[in-house]
């Protein structure tokens, strides 16, 4: 068990939180999520001793050991990838380094012996024996081949790093379990992986993630970071999101009966502990879930933008169609019609493939072979990954900015669309070039909407966006009536909004596949065997 007591933390005058209480406990997983800046990272460094609160503290039950995900990736480039594992378990390590010395000296006393004892027990006791074989076991289950075991880690590849980081702080059955970010660079199998040993892992376990699906996937209990506290919740991200919408419009809603209001709510609790999977931490959010009460869940005060695209021009026959279109060192031969209804994710290799498919469907770029077709009747609107041409060097204000998108240039009505987007009062005369990054976005979402197009073309839209914003984008995405391509590392939007998948393999292989996210991962694993 790990405990925050009476927590307070404030830089300069900004009071991040205050009087904070909560317990982590043996067997559940814990969320931790707020806006960008909200402090999560921070409270995670507080948890785990890294930085001192301005007052409370952290108990710790004595004997419990805390596993920590390393953020950087060279502090370790001496070592080889295997002990950077081992290393995970420090006071394993301490052991073995202290045993190794003393059975070393040439001068082995009978005291020596008596200790040497001793770390042979403690050794023993902590699993030291089987460590070796249990951390290689660990990186091959990671996808990481035995040849790069005695590598040094200077020499292994970015992106195996974060694998081998990952697997050091999974090593060794920690008690407590503190995660920052886990998924970041993990590719899709990595990820399910690591939802799987979550499930099944039955200490304690902490995580800061923007991965909304793998929160749903893991967490038993949601801490949010919002106006200078940290409230607990029961419950998965999509039950403390529902749950929370549910409460605000039944408080909108003065005339609906307390009775009717109650049947929903218990209603909705169910459903969500049906849905529960039959892992251990699963199971154990179940029986939490069950125990509530209507007075348990309370509603949040965090904000979300309203994302809803819709089109005036109907979509006719023919929509979009890619005939044998060839970039050299990107695709060769791709070819696909886009029919009705459909909302296409694409995968790449590395995105900018994607980005440049997209160019050539504008115009903004030449094949070197092929040719795309455009229905009469198609509007398309499209949100780029990089923004800056749109932003930087402008000084006008973002009414002034967004103005240039809308047949309707009366102010207030420019000012409507913004406030969707959370842009108020004031903020509304910001020059466009000192936006931030996730700002750019909701402006560029805001300027989508206005333009009504009937096929959006999304290039990794969650980029710099919280995840509010993120969750009113893919609810936008699942309510579209139109078509969409788009592409994403947000495996929660491409598990909920895709129905068609095209992957582009390498410059030879290309893989059109119509059905989900989950179908499609269902076919690749039949294919593999």
């Amino acid at each position: 068990m790990i405990q925050a007591i009476n927590i307070s933390l404030a830089f300069g005058g900004r009071i991040l939180y205050k009087d904070v209480n909560l317990k982590f406990t043996k067997g559940n997983c814990y969320g931790i999520i707020g806006a960008n800046g909200a402090g999560k990272s921070t409270f995670l460094k507080i948890l785990t001793g890294e930085i001192e609160p301005n007052t409370g503290e952290i108990f710790i039950t004595p004997g419990e050991r805390m596993s920590v995900l390393a953020q950087n990736q060279n502090a370790y480039d001496n070592e080889t990838v295997l002990d950077t594992v081992l290393l995970g378990h420090k006071r394993l390590m301490e052991v073995q380094k202290e045993k190794d010395a003393l059975y070393m000296k040439p001068d082995f006393s009978e005291e020596d012996g008596i200790r040497a004892g001793e770390l042979e027990t403690e050794f023993a006791e902590l699993g030291g024996w089987e460590a070796e074989s249990e951390a290689k076991q660990l990186l091959q289950s990671l996808g990481i081949d035995e040849s790069c075991f005695y590598t040094l880690m200077k020499d292994i590849d970015p992106k195996v790093k974060v694998k081998i980081l990952l697997a050091q702080a999974l090593f060794g059955n920690p008690d407590i379990l503190v995660l920052d970010e886990p998924t970041n660079n993990l590719d899709f199998k990595t990820v399910r992986w690591l939802e799987d040993f979550l499930l099944n892992f039955e200490n304690c376990v902490i995580i800061v993630s923007h991965n909304r699906h793998f929160l749903n996937k893991v967490c038993t209990h949601i801490c949010d970071v919002d106006y200078g506290k940290i409230n607990m919740f029961i419950g998965n991200y999509d039950f403390w999101y529902e749950s929370s919408q549910l409460i605000l419009r039944q408080m909108k809603d003065q005339n609906k009966k307390a009775e009717q209001r109650a049947k929903e709510l218990k209603d909705f609790i169910a459903r969500f502990s049906a849905n529960a999977s039959k892992s251990k931490q699963a199971t154990s959010r179940k029986r939490e879930l069950e125990k509530l009460t209507i007075e348990d869940i309370k509603p949040s005060s965090r904000k979300y933008p309203y994302i809803n695209f819709e089109y005036t021009q109907e979509i006719g026959k023919e929509i979009l169609k890619v005939d044998h279109l060839t970039k050299a060192g990107m695709f060769k031969n791709l070819t696909f019609n886009v029919e009705k209804g459909q909302k296409i994710a694409i995968f790449a290799k590395n995105n900018q493939i994607i980005t440049t498919l997209f160019n050539i469907i504008l115009g903004k770029e030449k094949a070197d072979h092929g040719q795309v077709f455009i229905g009469k009747t198609i509007k398309i609107t499209n949100l780029p990954q990089n923004n800056d041409k749109y932003f930087e060097g402008n000084t006008s204000s973002i009414v002034d900015w967004l103005r240039q998108f809308s047949k309707d240039q009366n102010e207030t009505y420019i000012r409507s669309w913004l406030g969707r987007m959370l842009f108020t009062g004031e903020e509304n005369l910001k020059p466009a070039n000192v936006l931030s990054g996730g700002e750019r976005v909701r402006c560029m979402l805001a300027k989508m909407m206005l333009e009504q197009g009937n096929l959006l073309l999304l290039d990794e839209p969650t980029n710099h966006l919280d995840l509010e914003s993120i969750t009113a984008l893919n609810k936008g995405m699942q309510n579209f009536r139109g078509n969409i391509l788009f592409s994403t590392h947000d495996q929660e939007i491409i598990e909920t909004v895709a129905n068609r998948i095209i992957d582009i393999v390498d410059e030879d292989k290309i893989i059109d596949f119509t059905g989900t996210y989950e179908e499609y991962l269902e076919y690749l694993d039949k294919k593999s065997k």
